[in-house]
């Protein structure tokens, strides 16, 4: 078949779309034809209409012009709208095809003596006669009206004539003419780009969310809903310090330690006028406030939880009451306010200094709760519904869509689709490994992507965890290396690049909040590992459909 580039070029005028059909017509397999190749020299800047290669003879460069031409003696004449004017198209193709010749042969890809070379001059509406005769263009080099049907055989012939110790063109020196006229050293288009345009899409439109906040600017309790992805974070931050620039003292709440370490260091960059009292785990607060240390939190058993969820949250309710003013709050913000159980409201509302009118702003999604707690905080709240997508592409919000427990409109950028390798759960950690691998290979930085588990911890995740909670959070921003986590320990926090390792041994309460939350931390790129029939299971039909697994279970 006969290579063009490009397949549909944008063309100046009628003329010129005649001759790039006539030239697709008569060439043969293996030609290669160009449309408006540009060459930037030192002396001058060209455009040469097409470049013809051909296999088996040479190059030759075509200007083409349309209209009235003709030669009065001294220079060639073209009819154009302003009148006549004069033209060069010899000396025009000439130069261009010198330099073109100059480009491709400084190219070190090109290897090998010279090849043919020549340039013509192509008059669509002219018909010249046969002894027509320049010094610098001898009638073979002009293909007039009369020779539109025969321009690649003319130019064929004409480079067999030349008597010019030059060698034919071959099949290999056109792959080589087409990748030098391609470029080189050129910059990618990488997945870190990519990536980049969609955060500064994303942080655009989360921003606009901030309508939000100055239209509750005059309420007091309120509570924000809204899916992953929809800004609740940044609208919960931008809410504190647009209170603690007013004046007032605030603390900033959370759950768990990944979010608390992600929502410092943003804080920590802000100005001491906008800085928040206070930023952080709740069960942190109360050890400020000297309530006692309980069981290290890697040991899990009934006497724990109790601690945790209701021994601690009392003692901190006795101690709030006895705060002096001055450490009391003006208002408290709480994100992913979903996790939080219901003995810990009555401290957090103790530690206000208004009770009964003080600020408590919530940032909450119901299909995030993961934890087997239900805390419904004792006061009215005014419900605000966030019901826009705005950090994960359109391809991973499509992918789980279904697990949303409100309607959303997807509106962040355009991303890879979502890859799915089936695997049994005892191999999925070590398929994501292999993933993770890939990922790299492809461009993505090491700091651009995390490995999640659903249920056992990945062994990097267990070896960094034993140097302490903080050393462990630190590694979340090193940039030089891959972070490995549990989706339990990662709500409220993205990545760009996500490889989600589903190794749950079969479905358990909270299996499909889970499952959401893996799937929607990933910003640009999601690669899931898991058992087909356990994600259809805990997800439905829709979303095993959404990620390519077929009615029997199995990947399509």
């Amino acid at each position: 078949m006969v290579i063009a580039l490009p397949e549909q070029p944008h063309l100046a005028n009628t003329h010129e779309k005649n001759v790039w059909q006539a030239l697709l017509n008569q060439a043969g397999d293996g030609d290669l034809v160009i449309a408006s190749q540009r060459v930037a020299h030192r002396a001058k800047d060209y455009e040469i209409d097409f470049v013809l290669a051909m296999p088996g003879a040479g190059i030759v460069c075509l200007e083409v012009k349309g209209g009235r031409v003709w030669h009065d003696g001294t220079s060639w004449m073209q009819a154009q709208r302003s009148g006549d004017a004069p033209i060069d198209p010899v000396r025009q193709v000439r130069e261009g095809t010198y330099a073109l010749r100059e480009y491709v042969e400084r190219d070190p890809r090109w290897t090998g003596r010279r090849v043919r070379w020549d340039h013509m001059v192509v008059l669509p509406v002219v018909e010249l006669p046969e002894d027509f005769a320049l010094p610098d263009c001898p009638r073979w080099k002009v293909i007039d009206r009369t020779q539109l049907d025969r321009i690649v055989t003319t130019a064929y012939q004409e480079l067999h004539k030349q008597e010019r110790d030059h060698r034919f063109l071959d099949d290999e020196d056109v792959a080589v003419l087409r990748s030098i006229l391609s470029g080189r050293g050129l910059p990618q288009r990488d997945v870190v780009a990519q990536s980049n345009e969609n955060e500064d899409h994303s942080s655009v439109l989360t921003a606009q969310q901030g309508a939000i906040l100055d239209a509750t600017r005059n309420l007091t309790r309120v509570e924000v809903r809204g899916g992953a992805g929809s800004g609740k974070t940044y609208l919960a931050l931008e809410k504190a310090r647009r209170l603690t620039a007013e004046g007032q003292r605030v603390a900033v709440l959370c759950y768990s330690h990944g979010l608390a370490s992600y929502l410092r260091r943003i804080t920590d960059g802000w100005s001491w006028r906008d800085k928040p009292a206070y930023v952080g785990e709740f069960h942190a607060l109360g050890m400020i406030w000297g309530a006692k240390r309980g069981p290290d939190e890697s040991v899990r058993g009934p006497a724990a939880v109790e601690f945790w969820e209701h021994d601690l949250p009392r003692e901190m309710a006795e101690l709030a009451a006895a705060l002096d003013d001055k450490a009391r709050f003006d208002a408290i913000v709480i994100d992913e306010a979903q996790d939080f159980a219901d003995d810990w409201w009555r401290p957090i509302l103790g530690a206000l200094r208004d009770e009964e009118s003080g600020g408590l702003y919530l940032f909450s999604d119901e299909g995030q709760r993961v934890f087997d707690r239900e805390g419904v905080p004792p006061v009215t709240l005014v419900p605000l519904v966030l019901d826009s997508n705005l950090r994960n592409t359109r391809q991973i919000a499509e992918a789980f869509k279904p697990l949303v427990g409100q309607r959303m409109r997807l509106r962040g950028g355009e991303g890879p689709v979502v890859r799915y390798v089936p695997c049994r759960h005892d191999e999925a950690l070590g398929i994501a490994d292999d993933q993770v691998d890939a990922l790299l290979d492809e461009g993505w930085r090491p700091g651009d992507v995390a490995l999640l588990s659903t249920s056992s911890r990945h062994p990097e995740q267990i070896s960094r965890q034993r140097l302490g909670v903080e050393a462990y959070w630190d590694s979340f921003w090193d940039d030089e290396q891959v972070f490995y986590g549990h989706v339990l320990g990662f709500k409220g926090l993205e990545r760009n690049a996500l490889v989600l390792a589903i190794n749950e041994s079969e479905a358990r309460d909270r299996s499909r909040e889970r499952l959401y939350v893996g799937l929607s931390r990933a910003r640009d790129m999601l690669v899931v590992c898991g058992p087909p029939d356990l994600i259809r299971q805990v997800g439905g039909d829709e979303l095993a459909r959404r990620l390519g697994i077929d009615t029997s279970g199995s990947a399509v």
